[in-house]
C-alpha cells in the first residue's frame, strides 16, 4: 500500500453528536490519513461529538461538516463507526438516514462496522446485501433483506457500490485496509 494512494480523495464520517465508539473512528480515520486522503468528520450537529471507549466517556472531534450541508458528491467514499448509542441516533435523523441512503445508492464505497448497519438498515440500504455486524444485530439485518454472515470483513459489490462491513474492534485492521483498498478504486 503507497502512503500516498488516496491523494485527494475525501472520505466522510458520519457520527451522531455522542455515543460513537472511538477506536472504530480513529483507526479507520488515521488509515485514510496514511494513505494520503482527507477524512472528514461529519454529524447531525456542529461543535464536538463525544466519544467512547464502550460505556466509558472518551475523547471529544470537532466536527467538519453537518450533515445537513452535506452533499454526496463532495465525498469519494463514507464510513460509519459503530458504537451502540452512534447508530440509534443517527437513524432518527432525517438528513443522516438521506444522506446514507445516497450514498448507498451511489457508486461509492460505504463501510461499516460494529452496529453502524443499523443506520443502513433504516437507509433501507441492506436489502440483498451480504453483509456482517456486531452479532446483536443479525435479526435486524436479516429482517432488512439481508443475508447476514459471520466473517471478520465482508464485501458485497451486489448493489451500486461496495458496501464493506466488519463485526468489532478485533476487526479494524482488516476493515481500515479493506476501505482504503476500495477507495483507492474509486475514480476522483
Amino acid at each position: 500500500m503507497t502512503d500516498r494512494q488516496l491523494q485527494g480523495r475525501k472520505v466522510a464520517f458520519l457520527v451522531g453528536p455522542e455515543g460513537v465508539e472511538q477506536v472504530e473512528l480513529t483507526e479507520p480515520w488515521k488509515a485514510v490519513q496514511a494513505a494520503g486522503g482527507e477524512p472528514v468528520l461529519v454529524s447531525t450537529r456542529p461543535g464536538r461529538v463525544q466519544a467512547f471507549n464502550h460505556l466509558d466517556a472518551a475523547d471529544t472531534f470537532e466536527v467538519d461538516v453537518v450533515v445537513y450541508d452535506a452533499t454526496v458528491g463532495d465525498y469519494d467514499a463514507l464510513v460509519l463507526p459503530g458504537g451502540v448509542a452512534n447508530p440509534d441516533v443517527l437513524r432518527t435523523s432525517r438528513e443522516a438516514v438521506a444522506f446514507v441512503g445516497q450514498f448507498a445508492a451511489s457508486s461509492k464505497p460505504v463501510a461499516a462496522i460494529c452496529h453502524a448497519p443499523w443506520t443502513l438498515v433504516e437507509a433501507d440500504a441492506v436489502r440483498g446485501r451480504r453483509v456482517t455486524s456486531w452479532p446483536s444485530l443479525a435479526t435486524d439485518l436479516r429482517n432488512a433483506g439481508a443475508e447476514w454472515v459471520d466473517e471478520e470483513v465482508v464485501v458485497d459489490t451486489s448493489g451500486p457500490g461496495p458496501l464493506i462491513t466488519s463485526r468489532k474492534p478485533d476487526d479494524l485492521d482488516a476493515f481500515s485496509r479493506t476501505l482504503v483498498e476500495h477507495v483507492a478504486g474509486v475514480r476522483a
